[in-house]
């Protein structure tokens, strides 16, 4: 049975550990940079500049200490200082950019971007060449359009003539449009009295009969008009 007395390192250990070790020659970048920008004679399509991105993949922020692990391919760093702080929480020690394994020992500083960010404080990108030189990548200015005073006073004239163009429309609306009302008529006819009705009187009349207990009823209709005054 054995007994170990460990320590943990922090972050900021580590990261010291890691500037012990040194920087790595930028050379061996630009020599990095010259195998993957090679024109393959077997291949048509040649690849003649590479860009590279001076943002840290993990943060989103501008890189300050440039590190990637020796067993990675590309030439995109990540931050180191903030690669060490994820894996003191989570360990797992996976490269940002190819999803590789990037253990600790494996870690180098670039010299290469070191120099890269030194020079220029404010790109956030750049370009490499076939012969390893490299070249800022910087966003182009909007041109900004400024007015004459000439074309403000007749953007303000426009804006006042508006006002009168609605007055005069308002006016036209205004006008009074006669309208003749075809209800008086069909109402007057309303109220005239309906046609008369015929009235049905009935007439009794008794006459002399043979038969004795039958009474004969005669009926006489006539119209009675009603007078209009």
């Amino acid at each position: 049975m054995s007994v170990y007395l460990v320590r943990q390192l922090t972050s900021a250990m580590l990261l010291q550990r890691l500037k012990m070790k040194g920087i790595r020659n930028p050379d061996h970048s630009r020599a990095l940079i010259k195998e993957k920008l090679t024109a393959d004679p077997d291949s048509e399509i040649a690849t003649t500049s590479l860009r590279v991105s001076l943002m840290c993949p993990l943060g989103k922020m501008r890189l300050t200490i440039p590190c990637r692990a020796v067993t990675c391919t590309h030439l995109q760093c990540f931050d180191a200082a903030l690669y060490l702080q994820m894996n003191e929480k989570k360990p797992t020690w996976i490269c940002p950019v190819c999803d590789k394994k990037a253990a600790y020992e494996s870690l180098i500083l670039d010299g290469l971007f070191m120099e890269i960010l030194n020079e220029c404080s404010d790109v956030d990108e750049i370009k490499f060449q076939e012969d390893g030189s490299w070249c800022p990548m910087r966003p182009k200015k909007e041109a900004v359009k400024v007015s004459s005073p000439q074309c403000a006073k007749i953007e303000s004239s426009s804006v006042v003539s508006k006002p009168c163009a609605v007055t005069v429309a308002n006016e036209v609306n205004k006008k009074k449009v006669d309208v003749i009302d075809l209800t008086i008529e069909s109402s007057s006819d309303e109220e005239e009295d309906p046609p008369a009705k015929r009235k049905c009187i009935f007439m009794s009349e008794t006459q002399g009969s043979p038969t004795k207990g039958f009474v004969n009823f005669k009926v006489s209709c006539y119209s009675v008009m009603s007078q209009i005054n």
